[in-house]
């Protein structure tokens, strides 16, 4: 589901990611209004009730990323997503996961665990504590998303104009991500750059799982560097130049390095040999953010420090491949 920002009286906006570009907006709204009639659906994009950057379009229409999706009042209550209090733990602490702020938007340190936003039987994510923790603030919106595994910088906006600003800097790959991934095997030194075309399937069961598709896929670029090398992992810097789901997992797993702790594209037989030395979950942080505040009007790298846990486990990795050397 994607996220939903509520303005007044009912009506609600929605902003186009770069993953559902070119996606007709007839199947791109089934897709968010779970629980909505298709009729109802065809009846208010026949009415011109549904805005794209506030002109109306037919069902056919492709949507771009940045576009801004103006969806009426309708009944879904399939879809609600109901605040979570602040005084819960995780909620409350979000407080000190803020790498950076000002008045436009705030970079924050996404813990592990915790989806960007809630839905398919999530209660609530990132977006929906941050409004708790901030009601002060009228608009609050992801300007980009993390799977719910991964940790590490994640921008939010303040302001609506903020928003499209950053969104322009995505489409216009003018924002760079650095993330840090642990991963099987002696990283090849041949692997500097994967271009491998991805394409997303939906299971019976609703799980998504992306594919390398080199006939259907779309353009998909990641560049890696190694920092540092183990006896039988590597830690690998991922540069991706492209915006999909599951990028930097699946080039991994696709060039035979899968991330240590990815139940969906890993080898879950060989991360059983790290659990031990304390490897609970995938290894993959977001680790720098390099973009163009738009409130400054200057370039800033916000980073995020390793979480305590992966840290730990770097550490263990390290201690265990010096006792196999004495």
């Amino acid at each position: 589901m994607q996220d939903i920002h509520e303005e007044h009286k009912g009506v609600s906006y929605q902003t186009v990611h770069e993953d559902d570009a070119g996606v007709r907006v007839d199947n791109f709204l089934i897709r968010v209004l779970k629980g909505v009639p298709k009729s109802m659906i065809y009846r208010i994009l026949r009415k011109g009730e549904v805005r794209v950057n506030k002109k109306r379009i037919k069902p056919e229409y492709k949507l771009q990323s940045g576009d801004e999706v103006r969806i009426p009042p309708l009944r879904m209550t399939e879809n609600k997503v109901v605040l979570p209090s602040a005084n819960l733990d995780k909620v409350s602490a979000l407080r000190n996961a803020v790498l950076y702020e000002n008045d436009g938007l705030m970079v924050i340190n996404k813990p592990c665990f915790m989806p960007v936003h809630g839905g398919s039987g999530v209660s609530y994510g990132v977006i929906e504590a941050l409004r708790s923790l901030r009601p002060d603030l009228h608009f609050l919106e992801l300007a980009h998303r993390l799977d719910r595994e991964t940790s590490g910088c994640l921008i939010v906006a303040k302001k609506r104009s903020v928003l499209r600003q950053l969104h322009e800097q995505f489409r216009e790959k003018n924002m760079q991500k650095q993330y840090l991934a642990l991963v099987r095997g002696d990283f090849s030194k041949r692997i500097t750059t994967v271009r491998a075309p991805l394409t997303k399937n939906v299971l019976m069961s609703g799980e998504r799982v992306v594919r390398v598709d080199e006939v259907n896929g779309k353009p998909s670029v990641t560049d890696f560097k190694v920092r540092e090398r183990f006896r039988d992992v590597t830690l690998v810097e991922a540069y991706p130049h492209t915006g999909r789901t599951h990028q930097i997992r699946v080039h991994l797993a696709y060039k035979s390095h899968p991330i240590l702790g990815d139940d969906k594209y890993g080898d879950r037989e060989f991360d059983r040999g790290f659990e031990h030395l304390g490897l609970d979950r995938m290894f993959l942080h977001a680790e720098h953010i390099t973009f163009t505040d738009p409130v400054i009007n200057k370039e800033v790298t916000i980073y995020a420090p390793l979480p305590d846990d992966l840290e730990k486990l770097l550490k263990n990795i390290r201690e265990q491949d010096g006792e196999d050397n004495v």
